[in-house]
């Protein structure tokens, strides 16, 4: 077997292990903002546009993470 054919899979399975990155921080994010309407209902919007903002760039690390894998492999 052929090395190149062996590191194109290894950085698939890092991508996979960094997805573990975003996957904790999108579920953090709206787990704050659950628990922040929980306790104060009136300042629900501020805090889910914050949200999404905090979302999109959690999300462009990980677009950013998988483009990096396909460049290296």
């Amino acid at each position: 077997m052929n090395p190149l054919e062996i590191a194109g899979s290894i950085n698939m399975i890092g991508y996979g292990l960094a997805t573990l990155g975003p996957a904790l921080g999108v579920a953090w994010i709206f787990a704050s903002v659950i628990q922040g309407t929980a306790r104060q209902p009136e300042a629900r919007g501020a805090m889910l546009s914050t949200a999404w903002i905090g979302f999109a760039v959690v999300e462009a690390l990980a677009i950013i993470g998988i483009a990096l894998a396909f460049i290296l492999s």
